[in-house]
């Protein structure tokens, strides 16, 4: 495959891969695949939100992130290492910084079904008394979100040569996260670090991330030539990217492309800017070993084996959200 340095994100219909014409599939499967070796990120219509449910879980969110501080702080549990609940504001940095971002967060996790002794790892999810709604909308949306991952995850089984059902049993009751994020009014730039940012430079932890749209523009990738480009998702399209483990499991063979949320101008920083990704994670137990025929002689092994579990705890420490 002949590497690519792409302007925008491609752009790819889930339809097709759930369609059940074996053509429309293998289409779906090579653009997904080809895409992800070249700049890691789609964005993907047909993924089975509806304008309803994003309209409702947007609203309890910023009804949520209205709240006063000390209202909020009442939902931050430090001993979770963020992992349940509210973060506060400047609580995460990325990787190799000290600073940290513009930015707070709710965290909703895995509500695991069936007997599965994976339960006991999770801590239960914590839910805002303030607003009725929050808990059914959220799980809604996580629940429609990992559906389409799953989906994803099989295009990206069938691209890199294995079974489809590959990652189904790797990611069911997997440590998934739903973050609504709240990028806060800065009314007074000159009082804040001179290097803060909305959300630094960074490549994603998990397998995948699904991101919703967002309420307004700032996200940015870095292609391989060093150049920042702008990503636009129209409003009926999810954004879909590699992550760290993904890209670990394939070598590298697979992209997890680093990217940025930037400060808008001067006079507008101190608008809000709203997100909703789902981190899509797999069980703790899964190996992210590099595959078999993913190692070869031009692309000799890159990184030692380790578990998803070992690989987030490791990252949890590196963005300040946990202590050593």
């Amino acid at each position: 495959m002949q590497d690519q340095l792409l302007d925008q994100i491609p752009s790819l219909d889930l339809a097709d891969f759930r369609s059940g014409d074996p053509e429309r599939k293998a289409r779906f499967v090579q653009q997904l695949g080809e895409a992800y070796q070249n700049i890691g990120f789609v964005a993907l219509k047909n993924h089975g939100l509806n304008d309803e449910q994003t309209k409702q879980l947007y609203a309890d969110v910023q009804a949520f992130f209205k709240l006063p501080d000390a209202a909020k702080q009442r939902y931050e549990k430090p001993e979770l290492a963020g992992q349940r609940g509210y973060i506060s504001k400047g609580k995460e940095h990325a990787k190799g910084r000290n600073t940290g971002d513009l930015k707070e967060f709710y965290h909703v996790g895995q509500e695991v079904e069936g007997e599965d002794p994976i339960k006991s790892e999770y801590p239960d999810n914590i839910w805002p008394e303030e607003l009725s709604t929050f808990k059914n909308t959220a799980l809604t949306t996580y629940r429609t979100l990992e559906s389409a991952g799953k989906d994803v995850l099989r295009a990206i089984a069938l691209y890199l040569h294995l079974p489809e059902n590959y990652f189904d049993d790797k990611v069911k009751n997997g440590n998934s996260i739903l973050r609504p994020i709240h990028y806060f009014p800065i009314e007074d730039p000159d009082a804040v670090p001179a290097d803060a940012v909305r959300a630094a430079e960074h490549g994603d932890i998990n397998l995948i991330t699904l991101l919703m749209g967002a309420s307004a523009d700032g996200l940015q990738v870095k292609r391989r030539d060093g150049k920042w480009i702008p990503i636009t998702a129209l409003p009926d399209q999810i954004v879909v990217n590699v992550g760290d483990m993904l890209q670990r499991l394939t070598n590298g063979v697979l992209k997890s492309t680093i990217h940025r949320v930037v400060n808008p101008a001067r006079e507008k920083m101190n608008t809000s800017r709203y997100s909703i990704p789902f981190f899509m994670h797999p069980r703790s137990e899964m190996s992210l070993a590099a595959l078999e025929h993913c190692v070869t002689p031009e692309n000799p092994k890159k990184e030692a084996d380790i578990t998803a579990g070992e690989f987030l705890n490791e990252r949890l420490i590196e963005l300040g959200l946990k202590k050593k």
